[in-house]
């Protein structure tokens, strides 16, 4: 029912192979009105490990639906509204490896909320309001994480 329900809500939602039940939820075209309507659903889908939300608008008020998906592995937040209180919602996904923030208003305050999560493996920091400083305090934190600023 849940998948069914994002799928109405214009989700791709599909295995990530032939032999792989784990789940990917993708929002490809940009939704005029995206909300808790499309983010709700996700909480009950059983095995969601990939989820992209780029692009989308994300606000910080709406990631309180990623918080209990601790299954993901991928989450792509790129070019959506999140800010560093959007961040703080993310420390519970322990299971995270990737995350990509690029284009968004995080700074370095925003990136203690990470340092809990030591699956990270690679994080993407491009047109954000992050500093040297920062990075280099999240590197301390996850020293085996690979963090992409861009130029």
């Amino acid at each position: 029912a849940a998948i069914e329900a994002l799928r109405k809500q214009s989700a791709l939602v599909l295995e990530l192979a032939q032999n792989d039940p784990r789940l990917e939820v993708s929002y490809l075209q940009t939704i005029e009105k995206f909300g808790d309507a499309q983010l709700a659903p996700l909480k009950d889908i059983k095995g969601l490990v990939r989820l992209n939300l780029r692009g989308q608008a994300v606000t910080d008020d709406l990631t309180k639906h990623l918080e209990g998906l601790k299954d993901l592995t991928h989450l792509h937040l790129e070019k959506t509204k999140i800010t560093d209180k959007g961040l703080e919602q993310l420390k519970g996904l322990e299971n995270l490896e990737y995350l990509n923030l690029y284009g968004t208003e995080i700074t370095d305050a925003g990136l203690v909320h990470l340092e809990g999560l030591k699956k990270l493996k690679s994080l993407y920091l491009w047109q954000t309001k992050v500093t040297d400083e920062g990075v280099k305090k999240l590197q301390a934190a996850l020293p085996m994480l690979k963090i992409v600023r861009g130029t």
